[in-house]
């Protein structure tokens, strides 16, 4: 194809930082934008030249080549429904739900119409990431440090646990994601949350959460998670292996062994750009380099639930085994 039209659900901020990033993209064309709020779709659309859609039906009428669905968490369901119902390849923002029922039901549903999909974990693109995995294959993973400090996020459904999911759902996942890919998965987890929710209006998730976690593979770790500051403090993850610790980031990753200190740089928009070019080019029938298809964000989903039913319920989960 020529020109690989792109339809986006949703026009909030991620979907807007899709949508730049798509524009930038050789033979890329945001071709059409709908959402709930009218005002929002208008000035994405009239960003990148596009159209707007009264609602998901029409947007999906207009037949473009793909889709991202970038809805708030709780509005997961309803859309990918219609998507895969139209055969569609699609794009999901993550969390890709805030309830474990959607997702599985998404997971069979793309699995039994062998929909191509890819789910927003960037961090996977990450050339720092990638290092990360190179200089750890061969070596066990001993122990696994995580951390998600950061401030409340300006929206209004984000403090409110039925609307987000939670902080370790919505936000922290991104570091259980990366724990999986370079720890392997985990067994158990216990987990405590303070009680007391972060000093906005309206909010009653915990404004900090504390996870242990034990891998199948042996290792152990812990996942710090806070959302009462008013900047992003850390967000990352610290590996440790036989004579080898890493620290990773976003934008560094710190190398250190007997030989001393290395240290390897990139820029978030790395993985930005990665996550959205593998989409198009696995569209597009040019490559197959999509790293977090549905399936595997569904494995990603259940710690993150796992995490936060743990601390609501001060017992021992297993991911994947109860249903929330």
């Amino acid at each position: 194809m020529s020109t690989t039209r792109i339809g986006l659900i949703g026009a909030g901020g991620v979907a807007a930082r899709h949508a730049r990033v798509l524009s930038g993209l050789p033979g890329v064309q945001v071709s059409g934008v709908t959402d709930v709020v009218p005002e929002a779709a208008q000035r994405l659309a009239g960003e990148h030249g596009a159209q707007v859609y009264a609602d998901t039906a029409a947007l999906l009428d207009s037949a473009p080549d793909a889709v991202y669905v970038c809805v708030p968490p709780f509005a997961h369901g309803d859309t990918e429904r219609a998507v895969i119902a139209a055969g569609l390849p699609m794009f999901v923002e993550k969390p890709i739900a805030i309830d474990h029922g959607t997702a599985t039901e998404i997971a069979g549903l793309v699995e039994s119409g062998k929909v191509l999909t890819a789910v927003g974990h960037h961090w996977r693109y990450l050339p720092v990431v990638e290092k990360a995995r190179e200089v750890l294959a061969g070596r066990p993973v001993r122990l696994v440090t995580g951390s998600w400090l950061d401030k409340t996020p300006p929206v209004a459904w984000w403090p409110i646990g039925a609307r987000s999911g939670g902080p370790v759902v919505e936000q922290a996942a991104h570091v259980l994601d990366l724990a999986r890919h370079l720890a392997g998965e985990v067994d158990e987890v216990v987990a405590y949350g303070n009680g007391t929710p972060p000093a906005v209006e309206g909010a009653d998730v915990d404004g900090a959460t504390t996870a242990v976690l034990r891998f199948a593979s042996g290792a152990v770790g812990n996942l710090a998670a806070t959302c009462v500051l008013g900047w992003k403090h850390r967000a990352g993850l610290e590996v440790y292996a036989d004579g080898l610790a890493l620290a990773l980031t976003e934008t560094e990753l710190v190398i250190r062994d007997a030989d001393g200190v290395e240290t390897v740089r990139c820029e978030p928009t790395d993985g930005h750009v990665g996550v959205d070019r593998a989409f198009v080019r696995a569209v597009r029938g040019e490559e197959d380099d999509i790293r977090v298809p549905y399936a595997e964000a569904l494995r990603t989903h259940e710690l993150a639930l796992a995490v936060a039913l743990s601390a609501a319920e001060g017992r021992a989960v297993t991911p994947g085994a109860v249903r929330v």
